[in-house]
């Protein structure tokens, strides 16, 4: 907590702390004045005085009250700034954090987790700022000047304060041990909750085609039962809390009388009046003391959330991305264009015991065409994943343009790339967009190269017959166009970038054969200069390819042409005639 505190605060808001802090000392001396007033009013009826000494006393009772209100206010809304501020600045750092992170940190965090910790965590964290400043700060003031004011009276009186201290301290500490585990685990169970639900709504059409309802509605129950069982045993033990305590407040203000009443009867008549008004300030006093302890619980009901929600965000900013900003040394007006190079690359994932990709060594020279083909699991997208360095090489080197991909700044490298994945995705906004998608190349394109972009994608016809043609919603994830119209507006996408190089990840698998072959023709027409990487599973995408690189778990067993590949390499023969009769081939 301490750790997110020190980073998130900005200076003028550790000032705005300080004059917090001499705020609420000013509304402690307030409220604290207020008994020795009533002390002074209960003296004054006993002796019989003026009304009008009286109504001073009292005037100066409720201006008291009104300033502490007012001083009440004015900190609610400084701490509110503050904690608002903080949880808007934690919230962009995990943002910003996640955005660095490579597949294999986001394996390690699920999105759904990703999701609770910048949200629900946060929140938690905002929670305890706001409360902890107004409280945190005057609990401790008031208890111990509270003390002060009442250890010059009575011992008995003082004895009973301390019991009563003693008994709420040793309540809290209880239940801290017994429920701080608790909020841990409803993080977690929270982690899931979000996980099952996010995934039954993201697979709804698979759900009903399955008549998988009621599946999924036991799995949701299941999660959320465990969250609610765990939920219910943490706050039944914390609303422990609130009955001890009015058990507590009554019993003190009982021991109080019940001692004053033994104090008075043995004083004189002069004495009588002294103790009485004596017992009403000690009473005061001692509900003042409780009642700042009664804020510290407060502060002990949120404390373990809070601090396990900070532990799991400081988790994410802690975090050391794998893929690291290369040192920048080259020249980015290289004259060498469009060239990628694999130097006996091997590949394993992180804490696997067994390669994926083993030595792996090919060129694709500028304008090239390179296709990678093999049955599933062969390495092929893993392949691909090391040119924008979703992943890191374990062994050898990645070269473009004459310089290792580690090397690189990022975004220079990126730069470079027309990244299709193989699952398309669009994000929410309209279709013009979504294809100029991106801002880290030197300048947007223009509606002239969004719409050329779309005629070589073949997604020109589809787009202008959508009720506002490039202007018309897109739905997060594209769930309002098909998946060959992702797939050619994920294709529009990189076009538009017109980068040296395009990473087509099986991006043609949803198009249909007369599509991918215009599609296929558009491209090579205009965009020859480009160098382009093909996964796919069709030999007919890729046939035509200028060197195909048959993989076959992991290994490079081919390198050619189509042609020469169906007389070199059986595993790339035994696909072509899985696919194609002899005389298509």
């Amino acid at each position: 907590m301490l750790k997110l505190l020190t980073k998130y605060l900005k200076i003028r808001e550790w000032f705005m702390i300080v004059a917090i802090l001499g705020l609420i000392v000013l509304q402690v001396w307030l409220e604290l004045k207020s008994p020795e007033y009533m002390r002074q009013i209960t003296i004054l009826i006993k002796q019989g005085s003026s009304m009008s000494d009286i109504w001073i006393n009292g005037g100066y009772m409720l201006a008291c009250a009104v300033a502490s209100a007012v001083i009440s206010i004015i900190v609610g809304f400084i701490v509110a700034r503050i904690s608002s501020g903080m949880a808007k600045r934690v919230r962009s750092g995990i943002f910003d954090k996640v955005q660095t992170f490579s597949k294999r940190e986001m394996k390690s965090f699920s999105t759904a987790s990703l999701i609770t910790r910048s949200t629900n965590d946060v929140t938690q964290i905002q929670r305890f700022v706001a409360m902890g400043l107004q409280v945190l700060i005057k609990a401790p003031i008031m208890a111990v000047w509270a003390i002060l004011k009442i250890s010059g009276n009575s011992w008995q009186w003082s004895v009973a304060t301390a019991v009563t201290v003693l008994v709420i301290m040793s309540v809290i500490i209880m239940l801290i041990v017994i429920v701080m585990p608790k909020f841990k685990r409803m993080q977690t169970l929270t982690d899931n909750l979000n996980r099952v639900t996010r995934e039954n709504l993201t697979g709804l059409r698979v759900v009903r085609a399955y008549n998988a309802e009621n599946y999924e509605a036991n799995k949701f129950e299941k999660a959320n039962g465990e969250l609610t069982k765990t939920s219910l045993f943490a706050n039944r033990m914390m609303s422990l809390l609130s009955p001890v305590m009015s058990l507590c407040m009554s019993g003190l203000t009982l021991a109080i009388y019940w001692i004053g009443a033994f104090i008075i009867n043995g004083a004189d008549d002069i004495g009588k009046m002294t103790s009485f008004g004596d017992m009403m300030a000690f009473s005061s006093y001692a509900i003042l003391v409780v009642m700042a302890f009664i804020m510290l619980t407060m502060i002990f009901i949120m404390l373990p959330r809070a601090s396990v929600s900070a532990k799991r965000i400081n988790e994410i900013l802690d975090t050391t991305p794998s893929v690291q900003d290369g040192t920048g040394e080259y020249d980015i007006h290289s004259p060498i264009k469009g060239e990628i190079e694999f130097k006996n690359v091997s590949f394993k994932y992180p804490d696997a015991d067994e390669y994926v990709l083993h030595d792996i060594s090919f060129t694709a020279h500028k304008g090239e065409t390179v296709a990678f083909i093999g049955s599933t699991g062969s390495g092929k997208s893993t392949l691909i994943d090391l040119v924008p360095r979703f992943y890191d090489a374990t062994e050898g080197e990645v070269v473009i343009d004459g310089v290792n991909v580690k090397d690189y700044k990022l975004a220079d490298l990126h730069n470079k790339l027309g990244y299709v994945s193989q699952k398309a995705f669009l994000f929410s906004g309209t279709v013009s967009s979504n294809i100029s998608f991106g801002d880290d190349i030197d300048a947007k394109p223009t509606e002239e190269e969004i719409q050329r972009a779309a005629k070589i994608a073949q997604a020109k016809s589809f787009i202008e017959k959508m009720p506002e043609g490039y202007n018309s919603t897109i739905t997060q994830g594209g769930t309002n166009v098909s998946g060959g119209q992702k797939q050619r507006l994920s294709i529009a996408r990189a076009i538009a970038r017109n980068p040296e190089i395009f990473i087509f990840d099986d991006s043609f698998s949803a198009l249909d054969y007369k599509t991918d072959k215009k599609l296929r023709g558009a491209i090579n027409k205009h965009l020859s200069n480009a160098t382009c990487l093909i996964v796919a599973q069709r030999i007919g995408t890729i046939k035509n390819a200028d060197k195909i690189i048959v993989l076959d778990q992991g290994n490079m067993v081919g390198m050619g042409t189509h042609e020469e590949l169906l007389k070199t390499c059986e595993v790339y023969k035994e696909i072509a005639l899985s696919q194609l009769s002899k005389e298509e081939l």
